[in-house]
């Protein structure tokens, strides 16, 4: 990436972030699983919890053969299909949602999703095993501070967490190319099915705050 392109980035309004690590409304997420403050610091090591009455199947994480939904927008709670990328810096954010009991795995933060869609012919060999029609999913979980990852840009080949400019490179098992972040974002298998992006196999990697 250019220096230009870093101090453009660095530049950018952390306001666009500020309330990632509270919950937005409608996001989906059960703000007593939110783990916010020094709670969210203990995610480096241990996995969120159910409250009482919480469905712990909600709070498990993404498994083998889960479909994946939109997460936020006008489509939320519909499945990602193949159709989905419309432009070269398309990122979707997505839950996992079993398909026997239709449960969504959305009340632990470290559940949610991100998608983009890269050159096959640039990623690494165990990122395209990962990968189905060029498309690769990863944790949405920055691993520097816990805040959501909202963009991407294909020209310079990078995920961009606005909070605190930490960068990673999705054909390279998002490993971090720039700013503060001391570790890759977990990274999820793929498969089609019916058209639709599932779930191939669990999380690879560390989920959580990495210190």
């Amino acid at each position: 990436m250019s220096p230009t392109s870093r101090t453009r980035i660095a530049a950018m309004d952390e306001e666009r972030c500020a309330g990632c690590c509270a919950g937005r409304p409608g996001d989906g997420v059960n703000r007593r699983t939110l783990l916010l403050g020094a709670g969210i610091a203990a995610l480096a090591g241990s996995a969120a919890h159910a409250d009482d009455g919480d469905d712990p199947n909600a709070v498990a994480p993404p498994k083998a053969d889960d479909l994946l939904i939109q997460a936020t927008g006008g489509d939320a709670g519909k499945p990602i299909g193949v159709d989905a990328f419309t432009t070269p810096n398309t990122l979707i954010q997505a839950w996992a949602k079993d398909p026997k009991t239709g449960v969504v795995r959305n009340l632990s933060r470290l559940n949610r999703i991100l998608l983009v869609k890269i050159d096959p012919a640039g990623m690494d060999d165990a990122t395209r095993a990962r990968s189905v029609n060029g498309v690769v999913a990863y944790s949405d979980f920055c691993v520097h501070a816990g805040c959501w990852i909202e963009t991407y840009h294909a020209q310079e080949n990078v995920i961009i967490c606005h909070c605190h400019s930490s960068l990673y490179d999705p054909r390279h098992g998002a490993e971090v190319t720039g700013g503060p972040a001391k570790g890759p974002l977990a990274a999820l298998s793929l498969k089609l099915v019916d058209g639709h992006f599932v779930a191939a196999a669990p999380f690879v990697g560390h989920l959580g705050i990495i210190t």
